[in-house]
């Protein structure tokens, strides 16, 4: 069982500990843990710091400490380093790794070393504003504010237009932290669900209350159409001309996954048929390019990929989710965002396991 009151340490960049640790979470760490930081330079979502000073500086310290956090200007917690941790029980990733470059995932499960991150903190507002962009493509929200702002008057035959979103059948595309935070939003709406995502358990769909599909059901049957899928090898361009063409006329298409996943050409040639609605946080490529035909579609809402920012007083929310899951972990209850192979085959693109 894990042991109450462990030794913690929280390596990353100033810039890093100035963006997400706050004296309030810090506090409830230190509730139940000894913490210290090991200052280390650098920046980027998808690389480990090389310095070679940095690495030694670690590898020196990181046998004193039971639970390691990584972030931003960390180095690679790799076989080597670990085998300089004999008391380390668990590493978590506080933002931004979602492909492993950080942490060594098969060094550290076979080392039995438990492995989370929470760069799912991103996720819930994001999933906001998903339902945002349900609400405001339904009724074509693009072309009235449009008619507003050029002095024109109210059309009442407004085309596309669906309406409501209460009873409606919804799509997700994807179904991570994102997708399921989104189904708890549209609980209340009454709508029936359905996902495509190879990589859920079968469980899951009993669990939230959904129906688990094709991905080309969920294109051709659904009035609402929500891609929430990561960009990886195997979702690059996944949704096609011909998937975009199974669309069916008076849907609504809301893209807050990633640009690259939808084939961006595709999807304008269908827009300009006015026949559906979408409504776009994000974009392939961003940002928009100026001439770009997307920016004038009247029946298009779009946004510059922003839904993810959290206000200065948030910005916590990674660190907070984080200390959650080090009180569950030492207390000896389950964590909740395990970095698992299944998990990872998703990020990576690779086949469910």
């Amino acid at each position: 069982m894990p042991s109450l009151h462990p030794n913690i340490l929280m390596a990353f960049s100033r810039r890093a500990y100035e963006r997400a640790i706050d004296e309030t979470q810090l506090a409830r760490l230190a509730a139940f843990a000894d913490y210290d930081w090991l200052e280390c330079d650098g920046w980027g979502i998808d690389k480990a710091n090389d310095d070679p000073a940095t690495i030694a500086a670690l590898a020196d310290r990181i046998g004193e400490y039971d639970g390691l956090i990584v972030c931003h200007g960390a180095p690679r917690i790799d076989g080597p380093m670990l085998d300089k941790a004999k008391r380390l029980k668990i590493i978590g990733e506080l933002e931004g790794d979602r492909f492993a470059a950080r942490i060594d995932l098969e060094a550290a499960w076979a080392r039995g070393v438990r492995t989370v991150d929470t760069t799912n903190a991103s996720s819930y507002p994001v999933a906001e504003w998903a339902l945002g962009l349900i609400l405001i493509s339904l009724r074509n929200i693009g072309a009235q504010f449009r008619r507003v702002i050029a002095g024109q008057p109210k059309d009442m035959n407004l085309t596309p237009y669906r309406g409501p979103l209460t009873g409606r059948r919804v799509g997700l595309i994807g179904c991570g932290n994102m997708g399921r935070r989104l189904i708890r939003y549209l609980q209340p709406f009454d709508v029936e669900i359905w996902v495509y995502d190879p990589y859920l358990s079968p469980d899951m769909a009993d669990a939230l209350d959904f129906t688990q599909t094709s991905l080309d059901n969920v294109l051709s049957q659904c009035d609402v159409i929500v891609c929430l899928a990561p960009l990886t090898p195997k979702t690059r361009g996944m949704i096609g001309a011909r998937e975009i063409e199974l669309i069916q006329p008076g849907s609504a298409f809301v893209n807050v996954g990633r640009g690259a996943v939808v084939d961006s050409a595709a999807l304008i040639a269908r827009l300009k048929r006015n026949d559906i609605t979408a409504g776009l946080e994000v974009w392939d490529p961003e940002p928009i390019p100026e001439e770009s035909e997307i920016r004038h579609l009247p029946n298009v809402f779009v946004t510059p990929h922003t839904a993810g920012l959290r206000s200065d007083g948030e910005r916590n929310a990674w660190f907070g989710l984080m200390v959650d899951e080090f009180e569950r972990f030492f207390h000896g209850h389950r964590t909740k965002f395990d970095l698992t192979p299944r998990s990872q085959a998703n990020r990576s693109g690779d086949e469910p396991t």
